[in-house]
C-alpha cells in the first residue's frame, strides 16, 4: 500500500471531531528585507491544514494590518478566488489581497470571518486569525494584541524561526488570560517548505496542548512550514440557526513558519 493511499485512508476513516477547523492567513512571505520586493501576497482561507481541505468561505468581516499600534482596514483589498485540495473534486471560495509595506516595523494582518454554520457539530465558529511579517529590520509590534474577542499573543519573536525551536503563546479571550485553554496544532501540508507529512495514525493529524493558568502554552516546532495555532472558547452570544439559537465557536489562531537550518 503506497504512503500516499495509507495517508488517505487513514483521513477518510477519522472521526468528524478529531479533523480541526483552522482559520488561515497566509503572507507569501514572513520577513522582508532592504532590497526585496515589498509587495506581499496575502491569502485568506478557512480549512483543514494537514489534509488539504478547503471550506467555503463568505467575504471575512474584517481584514486588516497592525503596524506600530496603528490599526489600518484592509477589507476593500480583498477579492475571490477558488482553490481545492490535491483529493477534492470541487472548488471553494477563498480570499486574497496584495499589500506594499510602506514602512519598517512588524506588521500584524489579522482576519475576522462571517460565521460559518457546522452541521457536524451543531454550531457556527467563527476563527480570529493573525500573522505577523517582519519588514525592514524594526523588530517591534509583533507582541502587540489587536484586540480582537480572542486572540493568541506571541511571547515568542514570531520570525526567524528554525525547525526546532520552541513557540510559546498567551491566549487571550476577551482581553484576559484564558486560563488551560486547549490549543490545538497542525502543519500545513499545503504550502509546505519541505515537503508533505503523512500521519501515520489519526492523532497525529491535530496536536493539543493545553495552558496553564495564566494562558500559555508552548510548542517546539519539529519540522520546517507553517504551523497553525487554534485556541478554541465558546462565545458568550448565540446566533440563529433556522431560528434557533445556537452556541458559537470562537477561535484564537496565529500561524507562524519554521526553517531548517541549512
Amino acid at each position: 500500500m503506497s504512503t500516499r493511499f495509507s495517508t488517505l485512508l487513514i483521513l477518510l476513516l477519522m472521526p468528524a471531531a478529531a479533523v480541526a477547523h483552522f482559520g488561515v492567513t497566509l503572507p507569501s512571505t514572513d520577513i522582508i528585507m532592504a532590497g526585496d520586493n515589498r509587495t506581499l501576497n496575502v491569502q485568506v482561507k478557512f480549512i483543514h491544514p494537514t489534509e488539504g481541505h478547503y471550506m467555503e468561505m463568505e467575504q471575512p468581516r474584517r481584514f486588516g494590518v497592525l503596524v506600530r499600534g496603528q490599526s489600518h482596514d484592509l477589507l476593500p483589498t480583498l477579492s475571490a478566488t477558488k482553490g481545492r485540495g490535491a483529493e477534492q473534486q470541487q472548488d471553494f471560495h477563498f480570499w486574497s489581497a496584495d499589500y506594499t509595506i510602506q514602512r519598517p516595523g512588524d506588521h500584524t494582518f489579522f482576519v475576522e470571518p462571517a460565521p460559518y454554520w457546522e452541521a457536524a457539530e451543531d454550531l457556527f465558529i467563527v476563527h480570529y486569525t493573525k500573522v505577523c511579517v517582519h519588514a525592514l529590520g524594526l523588530e517591534q509590534g509583533w507582541n502587540e494584541p489587536v484586540g480582537l474577542e480572542t486572540e493568541i499573543i506571541p511571547l515568542t519573536r514570531p520570525y526567524g524561526l528554525w525547525s526546532g525551536n520552541l513557540f510559546s503563546g498567551k491566549v487571550l479571550l476577551n482581553g484576559k488570560p484564558a486560563p488551560h485553554a486547549s490549543v490545538e496544532v497542525e502543519y500545513l501540508n499545503e504550502r509546505a517548505v519541505n515537503g508533505t507529512i503523512h500521519p501515520p495514525s489519526a492523532p497525529y493529524v491535530t496536536q493539543v496542548v493545553t495552558a496553564d493558568g495564566n494562558g500559555i502554552f508552548h510548542y517546539a516546532l519539529p519540522k520546517a512550514g507553517w504551523w497553525g495555532f487554534s485556541a478554541l472558547s465558546e462565545a458568550d452570544w448565540t446566533l440563529k440557526h433556522d431560528g434557533v439559537e445556537k452556541a458559537v465557536e470562537i477561535g484564537a489562531v496565529y500561524w507562524v513558519q519554521a526553517r531548517d537550518i541549512d
